[in-house]
């Protein structure tokens, strides 16, 4: 039936053109963002777990930060401690040869003591980054043991969506060379606290040795303190090798306490890598979500292009068609 008022070739084409119209504007869309979920009306799944991935990867390079800035921390730590070892291996030479010396020699040796131990200070408050320092340590006059080192080092999504944060913790109290905090009941660092001269053991209360004496088996020395000559007195030689045993034990716990420094460097490294691993597997993740397939769009759009072109040669044969009724009017 052929009719002027309903045309339903030009409907049916219209209605095909404006398809292929929508279908191109959204190859167009994708080409020009590069994604083929950009916003949520594309995909709401999608868009919800790449929105929250990326946030989490965000998060991520915050965290990366802050593992950088910790291995900072801890070399800063572990060149103090290395230079310290390296000086009370000195004070340790210096015991040594003053054993059976003149008390003249051992004076001149003191001279040369209390410099190494000056040396050893500096050491420890130089070995500040970012306003922290592990090795000389003030906890104050309430706190009886030095607060954790806590270095960022994961965030963590559960399977339920919730958030937390992982750290590698330093343990201050066992690696600190100096305690100036005046608590009762604080332990003093590995350089400053009290030791027994028969086997370097620290104890909480001092015995201060009577120079030149023989020593006695409750004499306490500190590494940070010990003398071979005061005033006109030298130390007896029983008296040195209980010093000597004060420095080695001091030697040994600052060993443990390197170990313990370079353990965590070791772990901030790994955890830096994985991390930045995982970033990039995220990355990856994300992608495979939400990017579009240029190759892909770029046949697309044309294949668009093309039939956009025959939809409008369609409509326009349907819209023509009409004009054949008047032909049957025609005298």
């Amino acid at each position: 039936m052929a009719s002027i008022m309903t045309n339903a070739s030009a409907l049916t084409a219209l209605q095909s053109l404006n398809a292929t119209q929508k279908n191109l504007d959204t190859t167009q869309a994708r080409i020009s963002t590069g994604y083929r979920v950009s916003q949520a009306s594309d995909n709401a799944a999608y868009w919800s777990i790449a929105t929250t991935m990326r946030s989490d990867n965000q998060a991520m390079s915050t965290v990366s930060d802050a593992l950088g800035l910790g291995a900072s921390k801890v070399d800063t730590a572990y060149t103090g401690m290395d230079s310290a070892i390296s000086t009370i291996n000195k004070i340790q030479q210096k015991l040594t040869a003053s054993y059976g010396q003149t008390d003249a020699s051992k004076e001149k040796t003191q001279v040369e003591i209390k410099a190494l131990q000056d040396q050893l200070k500096a050491y420890a408050d130089g070995a500040t980054f970012s306003g922290t320092n592990v090795l000389s340590v003030n906890s104050g006059a309430t706190a009886t043991t030095a607060a954790d080192v806590k270095i960022v080092s994961a965030f963590n999504r559960s399977a339920t969506g919730a958030v937390s944060i992982s750290t590698i913790d330093v343990n201050v109290e066992s690696i600190k060379l100096y305690e100036a905090g005046t608590a009762a009941g604080v332990s003093k660092g590995i350089l400053d606290a009290n030791r027994l001269g028969t086997d370097g053991s620290v104890v909480a209360t001092a015995s201060a040795p009577t120079l030149g004496a023989a020593a006695a088996g409750t004499d306490t020395y500190t590494v940070a303190s010990l003398k071979i000559f005061s005033g006109t007195t030298a130390a007896s030689d029983t008296q040195i090798q209980a010093m000597m045993n004060v420095v080695d034990a001091a030697l040994k716990s600052m060993t443990n306490a390197a170990t313990k420094l370079g353990a965590a460097k070791s772990s901030i490294d790994l955890q830096k890598t994985f991390t930045s691993s995982l970033m990039d597997s995220i990355d990856r993740g994300v992608g495979q979500l939400v990017d579009a397939d240029m190759n892909k769009e770029s046949t697309r759009l044309q294949a668009l292009q093309v039939q956009q072109q025959l939809g409008v040669q369609a409509l326009s044969i349907a819209n023509g068609s009409s004009q054949s009724i008047l032909s049957l009017f025609r005298g």
